[in-house]
């Protein structure tokens, strides 16, 4: 039986990737294509609906016939005969009657019911491991597209108002994909749910950044949440409550008044110097993907941005943006982040992150393949726009760029050298820039770790982006949920990496920083301060919690409990050193 079925509370666990407690209608939305609206409708205009359903299926028939004798005209009779089963997919009986009985019982508007039906449907096809079975739910999403865009959008004055008339939802998906993450629309989607993902997966880091609440691992949730059920969701502890009684309701309001406590006190050390009570400054800024999260980076009270991830950007729609468009953008950063500095990354792009171009077939091992600046060197007319658009934007503001997987020292300098190619071509062209720009580059793969004393000789800073380099050291992918019981931040080796790269920087010179999930840890601050780590970058709203962390912290302390971590042989044995420090430290926080 359905989970929605009744009005009796329920609670499903799944796994808090984001902290926060929403409340609100669930918005269901499957893979394939865009949800429609959903509304209620009263009895009476049943069969209304069912008329507007019939209606789109016999426009859909008639554009599909067009297209199918056009292609018939053009190409012969093969290539047609695919519309021809897409025609077969448009009257397939049993979903039409689904549908008409569904809209009957569910009493939601034509399109949602027809979409529901058919998403449900598709999501039973895609997890039969059958190529030619995936392929057929293409083209059943396919023309569910086209019948739901062929639904009369003149009938609004028959649409029912919403319960909720702000529009506030809670998205319950099979998977988010880190695009869709982040541009997410806030001020409506309050928080997710999806079947899919790991703490440690892009999606989930980006919901952290954004402060939106979020569960990962809810089994079949897209097929057994009713959409417009009112739920809360508790990032807290990964619990989802369906039709929460009025005692349930009354605990969680509580909660959220607390959390809210807490955030106003944080919000009166915003200001305040980020530094240890016996006074090791801590630079503490802030990761961003879009020109817009810079209002929040100005009411975070980070000191600049440490990471500012350009794939989104440069990727997210459809084409790379020219070259005085990117320009433009970094240079709004370098302004609105003075007096600070802002981290530009080069395109991190391939793996698990956003293609940069489509490959001819899949990588084998795309984490292993290419990505980050093996993408940027064999591309060099796009990476040079993207560094002469930095240089451009530094005469506006203090910058540094960075470079992405750098695996060893002929990358770094090819690197550098190109970069340097885009400083003569400005300077021939009398371009303004800062000639003494910070150059610095990603410690991610155990390689660059280890020559970190040779290549700290080429560069004025390192990242240490935490999640490739721990998947890279242990050999486990973080979004693999067979293996990520393995995926340990405390993994001694991963610790000893990261003691050796901050090592190496003290003795060129130059500073590290953590831009990966370990900066955002709490249970970890001590650890990392204790390593000699001089700068972390965070999401936004988890940079005042390690602020008052760090204001916490005596330096000297850390620094005794970094040597006894570089001691153990286990996991867990570091992190309980580090956890009972913040733990003593600042306990509310975690809490």
């Amino acid at each position: 039986m359905p989970l929605h079925s009744s009005n009796k509370e329920i609670t499903l666990q799944g796994t808090a990737v984001s902290p926060g407690v929403a409340f609100g209608p669930v918005h269901v939305s499957a893979r394939g294509m865009v949800a429609p609206e959903v509304y209620e409708i009263p009895h009476e205009h049943i069969e209304y609906e069912i008329n507007r359903f019939e209606a789109a299926i016999e426009k859909t028939k008639t554009q599909l016939s067009q297209i199918q004798k056009k292609i018939e005209d053009i190409s012969g009779d093969h290539e047609a005969l695919i519309f021809e089963a897409h025609i077969l997919i448009l009257e397939d009986a049993s979903i039409i009657k689904k549908v008409k009985t569904a809209i009957a019982s569910r009493l939601q508007n034509a399109e949602y019911v027809y979409y529901a039906i058919i998403q449900t449907y598709c999501e039973a096809i895609r997890r039969m491991n059958d190529t030619y079975l995936a392929e057929r739910a293409t083209d059943i999403d396919d023309v569910a597209q086209r019948v739901i865009r062929n639904f009369n959008s003149a009938d609004n004055e028959h649409k029912f108002e919403d319960p909720n008339p702000d529009h506030k939802h809670i998205i319950v998906a099979f998977d988010l994909t880190p695009s869709a993450t982040a541009t997410i629309d806030r001020q409506k989607s309050i928080g997710f749910i999806t079947e899919q993902g790991s703490i440690n997966s892009h999606t989930a880091i980006l919901s952290r950044s954004l402060g939106i609440p979020a569960i990962v691992g809810i089994e079949a949730a897209v097929m057994t949440i009713k959409s417009l059920t009112f739920i809360i969701l508790d990032g807290y502890t990964g619990r989802v409550i369906l039709n929460p009684k009025p005692e349930t309701i009354t605990k969680y309001r509580e909660i959220q008044r607390r959390k809210k406590e807490q955030e106003n006190e944080l919000d009166s050390i915003k200001e305040s110097l980020t530094q240890t009570t016996d006074d090791r400054k801590i630079t503490l800024s802030a990761n961003i993907e879009f020109e817009h999260e810079l209002t929040y980076v100005e009411k975070s009270g980070a000191e600049g941005i440490g990471l500012f991830r350009t794939e989104f950007y440069l990727l997210g729609g459809g084409e790379i943006p020219d070259e005085s468009r990117q320009a433009r953008v970094y240079s709004e950063v370098a302004k609105r982040t003075q007096p600070h500095q802002a981290i530009i990354r080069t395109l991190d792009a391939g793996g698990d992150k956003l293609p940069a171009e489509p490959l001819p077939e899949p990588e084998p091992n795309p984490f292993l393949g290419w990505r980050g600046i093996r993408v940027s060197l064999a591309r060099q007319g796009m990476f040079k726009e993207q560094l002469r658009a930095i240089l451009k934007a530094s005469a506006h503001g203090k910058l540094g760029v960075m470079f992405p997987l750098i695996s060893g020292l002929k990358e770094l300098l090819l690197a550098k050298d190109i970069l340097k190619e885009c400083m003569d071509e400005l300077n021939k062209s009398n371009t303004p820039f800062d000639p003494n720009i910070e150059i610095g580059m990603m410690i991610e793969v155990p390689s660059a770790a280890l020559m970190a004393e040779e290549l700290a000789k080429h560069v004025d800073f390192f990242s240490i982006g935490t999640n490739d380099l721990i998947q890279y050291t242990i050999a486990v992918d973080r979004v693999n949920k067979n293996v990520s019981n393995l995926y340990k931040p405390t993994n001694p080796a991963v610790i000893r990496l990261i003691d050796m790269t901050a090592q190496a920087a003290k003795n060129n010179g130059i500073w590290t920083g953590v831009c990966g999930e370990m900066a955002s840890d709490l249970n970890l601050t001590p650890l990392l301060i204790g390593l000699g780590i001089d700068e972390l970058s965070v999401g936004t709203h988890q940079l005042p919690r390690i602020k008052k962390a760090v204001r916490s912290l005596n330096y000297q302390e850390c620094k005794e409990l970094a040597q006894e971590a570089a001691k153990c042989r286990f996991s867990s044995q570091i992190l309980q050193l580090s956890q009972e420090m913040a733990h003593r430290k600042y306990t509310l926080l975690i809490d």
